[in-house]
C-alpha cells in the first residue's frame, strides 16, 4: 500500500473568501496542509495537487484570474503532479485514477477545499473506485451557504458524518503527524 497526500482546490479564491470574512470552518486549514505536505515530502511520500478551472472568463477560477492561482500551502514542487479538473470530483474530469493505478497509490489522504463540494465528491468517488480514503478534517475548509441559510459548521459536520459513515476514515492533523516516521 502506498499513500499520497491529495490537496484539493486550495486556490487563491479560497483565500479571498477567508480574507473577506466569509463564515468558515477551519480557517487555518492552509497551515495544516503546509505541515502535512512538508511531512509527506520529508518521508518521500507523494503529494498530488488538484486545481479547479472554469472555462468562463468571468469566473474567479478561470486560468487567467487571480483566484485560480494556488495558495502558498498548495504550490506544487518540481515533479509533483497537478491535475486540472472542471468538475466537482477530482476523478471525473482528470486522469487521476489512471495515474494512481500506474504509480501504485492505493490510499489517499485528502485535504483542501471545500468540504461540502469538491472534497465530498472526490472522497466518495475515490472510495467507489476502490481507493482507501482518509480525510484530515482540520485541514479541510468549509464555508456557509447563505442562500440556503446553512452555516459553515452545519454543512461541515454533516459532510464529515456522511463521509465517515461509508467512504473514509476521518482523522486530524495531530493524529496523522503522530504516525509519521521520525
Amino acid at each position: 500500500m502506498t499513500s499520497a497526500l491529495l490537496i484539493i482546490d486550495m486556490q487563491m479564491v479560497m483565500q479571498e473568501r477567508l480574507d473577506a470574512g466569509r463564515e468558515r470552518v477551519n480557517g487555518e486549514a492552509g497551515e495544516k496542509i503546509a505541515e502535512l505536505a512538508a511531512a509527506f515530502r520529508a518521508a518521500r511520500r507523494p503529494v498530488i495537487h488538484i486545481r479547479h478551472r472554469e472555462a468562463d472568463v468571468s469566473s474567479a477560477l478561470h486560468e487567467n484570474a487571480p483566484g485560480y492561482q494556488p495558495m502558498p500551502c498548495a504550490k506544487a514542487r518540481e515533479n509533483e503532479p497537478v491535475f486540472i479538473k472542471s468538475t466537482s470530483s477530482a476523478f471525473a474530469s482528470t486522469e487521476l485514477e489512471g495515474y494512481l493505478h500506474e504509480v501504485g497509490i492505493t490510499d489517499l489522504v485528502v485535504v483542501g477545499a471545500v468540504a461540502g463540494f469538491c472534497v465530498n465528491t472526490t472522497v466518495r468517488a475515490g472510495s467507489d473506485l476502490g481507493f482507501r480514503m482518509s480525510v484530515v478534517s482540520d485541514a479541510v475548509l468549509g464555508f456557509d451557504l447563505p442562500d440556503a441559510d446553512l452555516s459553515a459548521r452545519q454543512i461541515f459536520d454533516v459532510t464529515m458524518a456522511h463521509l465517515k459513515s461509508d467512504f473514509a476514515e476521518i482523522v486530524e492533523t495531530r493524529q496523522l503527524m503522530a504516525m509519521q516516521p521520525a
